[in-house]
């Protein structure tokens, strides 16, 4: 668990560097602040590219050299971002985005095979608690870094750290890589095989209530991309807040997610009702949104700062939760897949929801309007999860 909580912490934390120096890069580059949407969706695609292609590749390498692996190509990311160029930052999204794929399959394979069932889903949790762990140490330490000595020393400072972070996991590799498949084919015909292409999405099949989960997570995604994407931009040219300011209000909300994916993980397994207990914080959290996207410009700090940590505990808090479900539906033999199928559907949101929001806020003219269509998609997907359970249920 340390080591899969490090790793995620890790990942989570090299994806987060551009959206929070997301002011400073975008006025360097010449380009307009909301363009940090599309970039952003640019990671989000590079991972699902991962969960498409990559079963194959974790398989040969196992888990552990899986999640090195990734952080090496997510370092690549950031040293290619310091070029500061808009096709640079392409490019740099894109490769931080497959750099963070390994994660959630990876992940699961190793707590799946070690966790006990009745704390399975606390587990997971504390696990994903690793993402927003990393983003509030990144909204912490990179604006003021930024600030200090440049933005482009800042991120060569992260890629030192984050190849620190995968050294120190591998004297676990031996033992939590021992079932990996050395002779596995990873040529470009296998990974492009139908066989490979398809096992994601056959393994969604092996439960009914895989893909409404994935859905319902797909909308989380959406809430949490565009908060994570777009926070501080709009603290920055909405509230006329500094970067170090907005910053900690970034750290404030990811704090808040490490909190409740704990306290949400153990619930959850108290209850035995994650699905049910999914709805209700999508519900709860799509009205936290648009309290926060309705907050007018001079808001006390200290208002704003609550209301951010509210969406940071109710919109970051999700994963732990729906990745334990997938583990718990999935057959042993199938987890990875499955894990892989409902992330890449998941991820997907993380692509649409940032690259749409972009395009809304001067279609819209504002921010407030396309944080408030955000909130009412993850409502709908809550309710209409709500349904299908309601449906599951009477089946039964």
């Amino acid at each position: 668990m340390g080591a899969t909580l490090l790793m995620q912490a890790v990942a989570s934390g090299m994806v987060q560097m551009l959206p929070v120096l997301a002011p400073l890069l975008t006025g360097d580059a010449g380009l307009r602040p909301e363009s940090i949407g599309p970039l952003n969706a640019a990671s989000a695609a590079g991972t699902v590219l991962f969960l498409l292609f990559g079963g194959a590749v974790l398989a040969r390498l196992g888990p552990v050299r899986g999640l090195q692996a990734g952080t090496a190509v997510s370092a690549l990311g950031l040293l290619v971002a310091a070029i500061g160029t808009l096709p640079a930052f392409l490019a740099a999204t894109l490769l931080l985005g497959i750099g963070y794929g390994p994660t959630p399959p990876a992940g699961s394979r190793i707590l799946a095979a070690t966790a006990p069932p009745r704390h399975r889903t606390l587990i997971f949790s504390i696990k994903q608690a690793g993402a927003p762990l990393g983003g509030a140490v990144t909204g912490l330490l990179a604006a003021p870094a930024a600030a200090a000595f440049g933005w482009q020393a800042t991120l060569a400072l992260a890629v030192g750290l984050a190849l620190l972070c995968a050294l120190l996991i591998q004297p676990l590799r031996e033992s939590l890589d021992a079932e990996r498949e050395p002779g596995r084919r990873i040529s470009p015909a296998a990974l492009l095989g139908r066989a490979n292409l398809a096992a994601p999405f056959r393994a969604l099949r092996v439960d009914p209530l895989l893909v409404p989960l994935a859905a319902l997570g797909f909308g989380f995604a959406v809430a949490q991309g565009c908060l994570f994407a777009f926070c501080v931009t709009w603290l920055v040219e909405a509230h006329g807040l500094s970067l170090v300011a907005a910053g900690s209000v970034f750290a404030a909300m990811q704090g808040a997610g490490i909190v409740a994916r704990i306290a949400l993980g153990w619930l959850a397994d108290r209850t035995g009702r994650a699905a049910r207990n999914l709805v209700v914080q999508a519900l709860a959290a799509a009205g936290a949104l648009a309290l926060l996207a309705s907050l007018p410009a001079g808001t006390p700090p200290a208002l704003l700062l609550a209301v951010a940590a509210a969406n940071g505990f109710l919109a970051a808090s999700w994963n732990g939760i729906v990745m334990a479900e997938v583990a718990r539906l999935a057959p042993p033999a199938r987890i990875q897949d499955a894990t892989s199928g409902s992330t890449l559907l998941i991820f997907c949101g993380y692509v649409a929801g940032p690259a749409a929001f972009g395009a809304l806020v001067p279609l819209l003219g504002g921010w407030r309007a396309p944080f408030l269509v955000v909130a009412a998609q993850l409502a709908l997907g809550g309710v209409a999860t709500a349904l299908r359970l309601r449906r599951g249920a009477r089946g039964c």
